[in-house]
């Protein structure tokens, strides 16, 4: 079992929408958002430990997962970051829990990130992981951003055009998408667990490739939109920013600098990885995130 017997899944109807989560542990909530290409597992290194002194909540996005995946409108609003962060605030709700932590990664981060601005006071404290903050990536893209990042650009093709090339084989495409953005020096089967990689696979059918790829063109399009109305006006809660000195983030940005473009109370570092903290370098993601959460 990646989870021990601490938690316990659940899936939960609402909004015309049904997300698929774990839940367990003991003291202060915190919710732990995953990125792409993987799904709620991703945090099955850290959550047995964490749920020790939190009380863990881990969900699918919608569209990844065994979470809700919708076909994307024709705005792709239905998978805009306003609305995952709504499916992320329904589930705390459900549970009674009005305040809490977040952690997200990658995608789970930018939602993270949209929760701190639509829902300041319900955060404690924040943590994002491996991420600049969209827009700024965006408005600031070059030669290096469309190379590293070309599946931003890739996957918000239009007409199913990245659904066809990746259903041809999603489990390789899945598989490639680890290796390229982890440590490389580092075995893959060092990195991942084995199970987790099924486990991946398994939900990445027909419908969560769609909804990935309507996550990034949300992420192109209305979350364009709704960052913008919201450029000036700074994070108030306390945020931790956690990235991979071997990845694409460290190579390109000045990480801590331009988020204090977009909060307030920063801090942060680079942990000995590539871009999957929590599978790579889990021990040191509990160390920080307990220190920071303390």
């Amino acid at each position: 079992m990646l989870f021990n017997q601490t938690f316990k899944e659940e899936k939960i109807k609402f909004d015309n929408s049904e997300i698929n989560f774990l839940h367990g542990g003991k003291g202060e909530a915190l919710l732990l958002i995953h990125g792409f290409p993987q799904t709620h597992t991703m945090w099955h290194k850290v959550a047995k430990e964490l749920a020790k002194k939190y009380y863990i909540v881990c969900p699918d996005l919608r569209g990844y997962g065994d979470s809700f995946k919708p076909i994307g409108l024709k705005d792709h609003s239905n998978y805009s970051k306003k609305v995952m962060a709504k499916d992320m605030i329904n589930v705390m709700d459900y549970l009674g829990l009005k305040k809490f932590y977040v952690a997200g990664h990658d995608r789970g981060a930018r939602v993270a990130h949209r929760i701190c601005l639509d829902y300041e006071e319900k955060i404690l404290k924040a943590c994002f992981m491996d991420i600049a903050p969209t827009y700024h990536m965006f408005e600031n893209t070059n030669q290096a951003f469309a190379t590293g990042y070309y599946h931003w650009f890739f996957l918000i093709q239009p007409d199913y055009l990245p659904e066809k090339m990746i259903g041809d084989d999603p489990a390789y495409y899945l598989k490639e998408k680890l290796k390229r953005w982890s440590d490389k020096d580092i075995a893959f089967e060092e990195k991942f667990d084995d199970k987790a990689i099924n486990e991946y696979i398994r939900c990445y059918d027909e419908a969560s490739i769609h909804g990935s790829c309507e996550d990034y063109r949300a992420a192109a399009s209305i979350d364009m939109i709704d960052d913008e109305k919201t450029r000036n006006r700074k994070l108030n809660t306390p945020l931790l920013v956690l990235w991979g000195e071997k990845g694409f983030v460290n190579k390109t940005y000045d990480v801590i600098k331009i988020w204090q473009d977009y909060a307030n109370n920063v801090q942060g570092k680079t942990l000995p990885c590539g871009h999957f903290l929590p599978e790579e370098k889990p021990n040191e993601v509990i160390d920080e995130l307990k220190i920071f959460f303390n």
